[in-house]
């Protein structure tokens, strides 16, 4: 039985895996299995050179009942788009959508009931599965879409955490993989999240790597800044494309806000009201505060942005948190079509 209340954000096994596999140009046909185990050659690429990229998207209950994806065709695109840029098969929309259906269909017990702050959380997975060493894209791949019953990344209640910016590390390298949903961006990130967090920090804020000027993004998720009644966000070819950032741009412009989407100065922190991470996982991510490490190894701190008390969340976070969850829950009108209805649930 699962307690929605306490469920917190991880890997939780469910019944089933929904599985296609791709070899010398043609897809399988998509199949169900409870064996959540794949047979891989030691010699599969994606052991040695990291042939691998994956999504992550949310599935509700709403209020009246209905069960939905949230923005699944955005996932599929994007998953498109680094498929592309690896060299691996591209999935294509109606594939992607089925395949996500019929995870959840077959995991329908783990699907979180309406009144609760938690959902069905769908991670597909688009890998290469030839053994070679050739250092070309391989003629085998797997796609799988699994699940997890998840409740809010940092627990429940939203508040603020602290970051900081680590001068010595940098996400992602000029003209590189940085916007595109690979796991090896991700991998780069583990150690010093470990470092950081031992310090008391929840999360890490990258500048840009070929000058560290400017604002790039979260390890875990994309930037944004409230200044006055305008939403900021950074204009960056090494930011991820997020889904939620580009769901709480149309929302903050429903809103009456003003929406720029430009290079932010390191400097333009200390400009900010309120200051974000926003992504699937966590929603909103609001910081208290951000401060600057010349080495993040170190004590010392180079400066200090501080936005809120250690907790507490400024109204423009709250109101963007609210109406996107409202939208999510079917708790207000989804204006722009963003929740796709699984039929015959």
């Amino acid at each position: 039985m699962i307690d929605w209340k306490t469920l917190g954000f991880d890997a939780y096994r469910t019944r089933t895996l929904v599985v296609a596999r791709w070899k010398n140009g043609v897809w399988s046909e998509i199949t169900e299995t409870e064996d959540f185990s794949f047979l891989l050659d030691p010699f599969t690429c994606v052991f040695h050179y990291a042939f691998s990229c994956f999504e992550g998207l949310k599935v509700f209950t709403q209020k009246d009942g209905k069960v939905v994806i949230f923005r699944p065709l955005e996932n599929a695109a994007r998953l498109r788009r680094t498929a592309r840029y690896l060299g691996l098969p591209e999935p294509g929309d109606s594939m992607f959508v089925e395949m996500c259906e019929r995870c959840v269909k077959s995991n329908r017990e783990f699907l979180a009931p309406y009144g609760h702050d938690a959902s069905l959380y769908l991670r597909p997975l688009l890998f290469g599965a030839q053994p070679k060493m050739q250092l070309t894209p391989p003629n085998e791949a797997i796609f799988a879409v699994m699940c997890a019953p998840a409740g809010p990344y940092y627990g429940a209640n939203l508040k603020s955490f602290s970051g900081v910016i680590p001068l010595n590390y940098d996400r992602a390298a000029p003209k590189g993989s940085g916007s595109y949903k690979v796991g090896a961006n991700y991998a780069s990130t583990f150690r010093p999240y470990q470092i950081a967090h031992n310090q008391g920090y929840s999360e890490l804020l990258y500048l840009n790597s070929r000058t560290h000027e400017f604002i790039d993004e979260f390890g875990s998720s994309n930037f944004f800044g409230i200044k006055g009644n305008t939403y900021v966000t950074p204009l960056s070819d090494s930011v991820l494309p997020s889904i939620t950032n580009k769901s709480l741009q149309t929302i903050a412009g429903d809103l009456g806000m003003k929406v720029e989407k430009r290079p932010i100065p390191l400097e333009e922190l200390a400009e900010f009201d309120e200051a974000g991470g926003c992504g699937t996982a966590v929603v909103i991510t609001p910081m208290s505060h951000i401060d600057v490490k010349e080495v993040l190894e170190e004590d010392a701190v180079l400066k200090s942005w501080r936005y809120r008390p250690d907790g507490e969340v400024g109204p423009a976070c709250t109101r963007l948190y609210r109406t996107i969850t409202a939208i999510q829950k079917g708790e207000i009108e989804d204006i722009h079509g963003w929740c796709h209805e699984i039929s015959n649930f």
